[in-house]
């Protein structure tokens, strides 16, 4: 397992948008793919498109794209075509995974998106009956390390040992951790950033106040990222 530091400037100009570093996982995770065509793609929280949009680039092409997502707003800025699918669902919820059946070519997805499972246990048990092979990008508790310890506030996403003995009771798994640095000229273009780009989940830990004496003590002029990348094949895999 490697633990890569790779390193943006927010200010760079190819890189200004505030999702920079989910692109970035996106673009790391299909290029682990291994192959060029794929029958059916499951996305598991799509978002905005990412994974499809490194799937045109890196010229892997499907049959059919089931593009999963619980945000009506991100599906609809998610690419159409005839062979993508979008499903409005959460993946907390048992009925989202009713729908799929299990089928050997099925290749599951999921790029930043399953650090926010509400019970991590379960979310992995459903999707795991319905793909034999799944490959997962997820966000870590060290992904902003440094602002937590200085905020004394805990991580509302899993640790990287959770996140691993989870996914090892319903796979058999290969990991890789790679760290990001995400560069910022000012403190508060670091907080605006935090604010707009969704890797905080919505989570609101601090008041107003608190925030002000956290911008104030937050020794470095970076944010830090941590993801856990899964090559993952399921050990319980329905009779076909």
């Amino acid at each position: 397992m490697s633990n890569v530091i790779q390193e943006f400037s927010r200010f760079a100009h190819e890189y200004d948008t505030y999702n920079v570093i989910q692109a970035e996982v996106a673009k790391s995770l299909v290029e682990q793919l291994p192959d060029s065509h794929y029958t059916t793609l499951i996305d598991i929280g799509c978002g905005s498109g990412e994974v499809y949009k490194n799937l045109e680039k890196n010229s892997v092409s499907f049959d059919q794209l089931i593009a999963l997502d619980s945000s009506p707003e991100m599906l609809e800025i998610h690419p159409s075509s005839k062979k993508i699918e979008k499903i409005c669902a959460d993946f907390n919820k048992l009925q989202t995974f009713e729908n799929f059946s299990f089928t050997p070519e099925n290749l599951l997805l999921s790029s930043s998106a399953l650090q926010w499972s509400k019970d991590l246990d379960f979310t992995m048990s459903e999707i795991s009956k319905k793909s034999s092979h799944a490959y997962f990008a997820i966000f870590t508790s060290n992904t902003f390390k440094t602002l937590h310890e200085t905020a004394n506030i805990t991580s509302p996403i899993y640790s990287e040992a959770v996140l691993r003995e989870t996914i090892e009771k319903y796979y058999c798994a290969a990991f890789e951790l790679k760290k990001y640095k995400l560069h910022f000229e000012s403190v508060r273009e670091m907080f605006n950033y935090i604010k707009k780009s969704g890797v905080s989940g919505g989570e609101k830990q601090l008041t107003y106040k608190q925030t002000k004496q956290l911008m104030k003590k937050y020794p470095l002029d970076y944010l830090e990222f941590e993801v856990l990348f899964v090559k993952a094949t399921s050990l319980d895999l329905p009779s076909a």
